[in-house]
C-alpha cells in the first residue's frame, strides 16, 4: 500500500509537471499578439483529409481560435442572430460546452468581415468574449456560465467596416481597444468583477483594429496602441499616456509586435502621404460623385461632426471641410507602405528619439501583421508576395518575393519549430522554412477560405476555416 500512495504521489507529480509545461494561446497570435510558438514536432505537409487529429463543425464565423489550459475556444454565428462561443477539449476536439447568445438587430459589415469577427481571450479560469451587440462578456472557462457581462458603445464607422475589435488578459485586467470614427477609447474591465478600472478616450484617431500589446523596457512597463499616424503608450496602472510616436499612416488594421524592447510596425494605408481622410470619403461616400459630401450621405450618427466641419453652413462638406469634420487638427496624417522598429519606455514625444529604424517600403500588407522571429521581420502581402528585413537595421534580407500561393492574406504569419505557417483566404496553408533564404516547404489545402490567423499549442496546429476547426498534428493516425 505504502508503494501504491508513493507511486500515485509520483504520478500526481509527473501530472502537475506536465500541466505546468502544458502550452497557452490565449488570444489572438498567442503570447502578447508574437504569433510565436515554443513548440515542436509540428506538421510540415498536411490537408484537411490528412494529419487531422480532429475537426469540428463550427459554422459561419472568422474569430481565431485560441487554447487555454487544454481548452480551444471559438466562435461562430449559429443562427442569423444567434452568436455562439464553443470550448473543445484540446487533446480530443470534444465538445466541452456551448453558449449561444441572442445578439438583436445586427449593424452592417463590409465583407470579408463578419459579425463572429473578434478573438477571444482567456486565462485558466475564463474566457472573454467581444461581441458588438453585446458588449464584452466573461464566462467561466469549465462549463461556460456568463460570470459578468460589460456594456460596451456600439462602434460606428464611416466606411461601414464593422466590429472586429479583440480584447487582451493583463494581470487583472481585460484591456480593450475601440477605435472607430466616432468616439474612440482604450479600456480597462476588472477581470473577476468586469467593473470598469478606466477608460481613456483617443480622439485624434481614425477607425483601425490594432491589438493592445505590452512593452516592457527597464522598470516601464506600457499597453502600447497603434492607431492614425500615432503609436502610443499607457500606464497600465490608470490609462495615462505616457508617451506618443508620431510616424504612423492614416488607416492601421495591423498589429504591431513587441520583441524585447522594441516595438515593430508594419502597415500599408491605401493612397500616398497626401491622401488624407477626404479622398477616401469622396470616393466611397459621394454616391452621386458631384465632389461634396451630404448629411444625406452619411450615417446620421456624424451629422454633429458634419455641422462641425460645415463652416458657411450651405449643407455641404467641400474640400478641406471634410478634414476639418472627421480628421483630428493635430493628426491630419496621409496614406504609405511603412516598417519601423520603435523603441519602447519614453516619456513624451519620442518621435525624434525613439525611432530605430523606419523603411518606406512597398512590402506592408494593410492587414496581415508582421513576424518578428529569429532576428528578422517577415511580411507578406496579396498575391502572396513575401519580404524579409534584419530586426535590428532594419536591411532588407529579401523583398517581394513569392511564397506560390496567389490571393489575398488577412491571417497574420506565425511561427514554430523552425517553421512559419502562412494562411492565404483561398484555403492553402504554406509553410516555410524560418531562415535567412527563402525556403517553401509544403502548400496545404484546409479546404475552404479561411481568414483566421492560425494557433499552435502542444504541437498541435489549430486551423480556423470559414466554417470549421481542425487540429493537425503528427500524432495523428
Amino acid at each position: 500500500m505504502m508503494r501504491c500512495g508513493i507511486a500515485s504521489l509520483v504520478a500526481a507529480a509527473l501530472l502537475l509537471t506536465s500541466a505546468g509545461r502544458a502550452e497557452d494561446w490565449p488570444q489572438f497570435r498567442g503570447p502578447n499578439a508574437t504569433g510565436i510558438s515554443t513548440s515542436h514536432d509540428l506538421p510540415v505537409k498536411f490537408s484537411h483529409t490528412d494529419k487531422v487529429l480532429w475537426s469540428a463543425d463550427l459554422g459561419p464565423g472568422i474569430a481565431c481560435p485560441i487554447v487555454a489550459s487544454g481548452r480551444v475556444f471559438a466562435t461562430t454565428m449559429s443562427g442569423e442572430r444567434t452568436f455562439a462561443v464553443i470550448c473543445f477539449d484540446a487533446a480530443s476536439g470534444k465538445e466541452t460546452w456551448r453558449r449561444e447568445f441572442d445578439t438583436g438587430p445586427l449593424p452592417a459589415i463590409m465583407s470579408p468581415n463578419t459579425q463572429a469577427s473578434s478573438t477571444p481571450a482567456a486565462d485558466d479560469q475564463r474566457v472573454y468574449v467581444y461581441f458588438s451587440t453585446l458588449g464584452m462578456m466573461a464566462l467561466d472557462a469549465k462549463d461556460g456560465r456568463l460570470l459578468w457581462k460589460h456594456p460596451i458603445p456600439l462602434p460606428t464607422y464611416l466606411l461601414g467596416w464593422g466590429a472586429a475589435h479583440s480584447p487582451i488578459v493583463y494581470e487583472n485586467m481585460v484591456i480593450f481597444n475601440q477605435d472607430d470614427d466616432l468616439a474612440p477609447f482604450l479600456l480597462a474591465i476588472d477581470k473577476y468583477t468586469g467593473k470598469q478600472l478606466w477608460k481613456t478616450e483617443r480622439p485624434e484617431m481614425l477607425a483601425g483594429y490594432a491589438l493592445p500589446v505590452i512593452c516592457r523596457s527597464g522598470d516601464q512597463e506600457d499597453i502600447v496602441v497603434a492607431g492614425s499616424g500615432k503609436l502610443k503608450g499607457y500606464n497600465p496602472e490608470n490609462g495615462q499616456e505616457r508617451w506618443t510616436c508620431n510616424t504612423l499612416l492614416r488607416t492601421i488594421m495591423t498589429t504591431p509586435v513587441v520583441k524585447d524592447d522594441l516595438i515593430y510596425v508594419s502597415l500599408q494605408s491605401y493612397g500616398d502621404t497626401e491622401r488624407v481622410l477626404k479622398y477616401a470619403l469622396l470616393q466611397w461616400k459621394d454616391t452621386n460623385q458631384d465632389g461634396r459630401l451630404a448629411k444625406s450621405e452619411l450615417n446620421e450618427a456624424f451629422w454633429e461632426k458634419f455641422d462641425r466641419g460645415d463652416a458657411n453652413g450651405d449643407g455641404f462638406l467641400i474640400d478641406d471641410e471634410i478634414d476639418a469634420a472627421f480628421q483630428s487638427p493635430t493628426n491630419m496624417v496621409g496614406g504609405g507602405n511603412i516598417v519601423q522598429a520603435i523603441r519602447g519606455g519614453g516619456r513624451g514625444d519620442v518621435t525624434e528619439t525613439h525611432v530605430v529604424w523606419n523603411i518606406d517600403n512597398k512590402a506592408p500588407s494593410n492587414i496581415s501583421s508582421p513576424l518578428v522571429s529569429d532576428g528578422r521581420v517577415f511580411l507578406v502581402k496579396k498575391g502572396g508576395i513575401s519580404a524579409s528585413f534584419n530586426a535590428d537595421s532594419g536591411e532588407a534580407i529579401w523583398e517581394k518575393k513569392r511564397i506560390r500561393n496567389f490571393g489575398n492574406y488577412y491571417a497574420s504569419p506565425i511561427a514554430a519549430d523552425g517553421k512559419i505557417y502562412v494562411m492565404g483566404e483561398n484555403g492553402f496553408l504554406v509553410v516555410l522554412k524560418d531562415a535567412p533564404k527563402l525556403e517553401i516547404l509544403a502548400k496545404n489545402d484546409m479546404g475552404e477560405s479561411c481568414v483566421a490567423t492560425p494557433a499552435i499549442a502542444d504541437g498541435r496546429l489549430f486551423v480556423r476555416t470559414h466554417t470549421k476547426l481542425y487540429c493537425i498534428s503528427n500524432a495523428a493516425e
